[in-house]
């Protein structure tokens, strides 16, 4: 088959057939005019296929296009492949989804990296693969940014899958579904050809924050969900993970900085459970909500020094327990009620949130990183402990923020990577990790 290119010299593989549009579709949302602008502008994106994508197992490659890493829109000589797959969404639903492969020079297809950025962001052109196929937005800031902790996986000789984790809907924060992506994202890159990974590669998984979210949902659900990528794993780092959504919405709330990710949660899990939060929000709130529904972190970062759930919701709601359906959509992200990994992993968390402006200390919730809550990581370290997986080292930076930790945990997190590919015994720190919170799931109360 005549290989269709890109302008910027890529090549480009893909099923032939379209389907046919259904009928009597719904109105088209803010996010899905801007999913459909961005595939319209790189159509590499949309499945094109006749048969349906519920027709293809999970991890099925559906095109592939090779082209040149780009940083900050400039090409480098590095080559990197591109992989449309079969995957699963927020809500079961069969979706379509892309990964980046990128191989090390002195790489050999026997060990990878399945790296999770933390490109946090409510719009689909913000994520990881587009940033590398050229494109240049504010919120892909954070790809090019990562670009250092990228360097030296590659010259360790790891090859690199790097994900779109939030899928084509960018379903922020929806983390079975970023798990979903990651595993499927990995069988993809084994079934590919062009990739030189197989079923021989043994794969780790790293990612910090948002890419904590991915790299943990991905090492829990692996058992069940992709036991064939369970087999390759030889563990999961991660740094600044988010546990407990519904206490970190109280951490919070009111902060300095960090205040904006309470509109970021209402609009992703809007998005990826198909609730209809909107008429539970003020005047106020449907301002911001609608401000932040393409918006990025880098967005929504001090933009809203102060910001409380109150301020956003209607009087009656002013506790957000009083919404049913969405306290549900926070249990189901609670990677409190998940699986418990088979795999070693290293477990990474500041508590200096001052530094960036988050002063509370809620009761049963605690202090945190000035996001992420240390009470919640240190429960959930605890818990893998104590349900079977003993191989858990933990490590907790009193003195550094969100933003501080990943200086410090990067290089420990590439030294814990490197002894559990050499096949060394994995360190345990279970008798030494400090009491956490409660993770049992929130309970909805009456609207007052």
């Amino acid at each position: 088959m005549q290989r269709p290119r890109r302008e910027d010299g890529a090549r480009c593989e893909r099923g032939q057939g379209r389907a046919a549009p259904a009928a009597g579709a719904a109105p088209v949302t803010a996010v899905e005019a801007a999913a459909a602008t961005a595939t319209a502008t790189d159509p590499f994106y949309s499945y094109s296929g006749g048969a349906p994508l519920s027709s293809f197992a999970p991890g099925t490659v559906l095109a592939s296009r090779t082209l040149q890493y780009h940083l900050l829109g400039i090409p480098s000589p590095v080559r990197a492949i591109q992989l449309l797959y079969r995957t699963t969404d927020a809500q079961g639903r069969p979706a379509a989804n892309v990964t980046t492969v990128v191989r090390s020079p002195s790489g050999d297809g026997t060990k990878a990296v399945s790296y999770q950025s933390f490109y946090d962001s409510l719009d689909p052109a913000d994520g990881p693969s587009r940033a590398i196929a050229g494109d240049v937005t504010f919120g892909g800031l954070i790809p090019n940014v990562e670009a250092l902790v990228l360097v030296p996986l590659l010259t360790q000789g790891y090859d690199l899958v790097i994900p779109d984790t939030e899928g084509q809907r960018a379903d922020f924060a929806a983390g079975p579904e970023y798990g979903r992506n990651t595993l499927d994202s990995i069988r993809a890159a084994t079934r590919s050809a062009e990739t030189g990974l197989g079923s021989a590669t043994a794969f780790g998984l790293v990612g910090y924050s948002g890419g904590a979210i991915a790299t943990n949902w991905a090492a829990a659900l692996a058992p069940g969900y992709a036991p064939d990528v369970n087999r390759r794993l030889v563990g999961f780092a991660q740094g600044g993970l988010l546990v407990d959504p519904a206490h970190n919405l109280t951490y919070v709330d009111g902060s300095l900085a960090w205040s904006g990710v309470i509109p970021m949660a209402v609009i992703g899990v809007s998005r990826s459970y198909g609730i209809d939060l909107k008429q539970y929000l003020s005047g106020y709130g449907l301002e911001v909500y609608e401000e932040l529904e393409q918006g990025s972190i880098v967005d929504a970062l001090g933009r809203y020094p102060g910001l409380t759930w109150k301020k956003m919701a209607k009087p009656e709601y002013a506790d957000p327990h009083s919404i049913p359906a969405f306290v549900e959509a926070m249990n189901t992200i609670n990677l409190g009620s998940a699986p418990t990994p088979t795999v070693p992993g290293y477990v990474a968390q500041g508590d200096a949130g001052v530094l960036e402006g988050t002063f509370a200390d809620p009761p049963g919730i605690g202090t945190g990183d000035g996001v992420m809550v240390a009470g919640d990581v240190r429960a959930l370290a605890r818990q893998y402990c104590a349900t079977g997986n003993p191989a858990v080292k933990y490590s907790q930076f009193d003195l550094l923020s969100h933003a501080g930790v990943p200086v410090v945990w990067a290089p420990l997190a590439l030294d814990w990577l490197n002894d559990r590919f050499a096949g060394r015994t994995a360190p345990s720190d279970c008798n030494r990790i400090p009491a956490g919170n409660s993770l049992a799931p929130e309970k909805p109360t009456s609207s007052s």
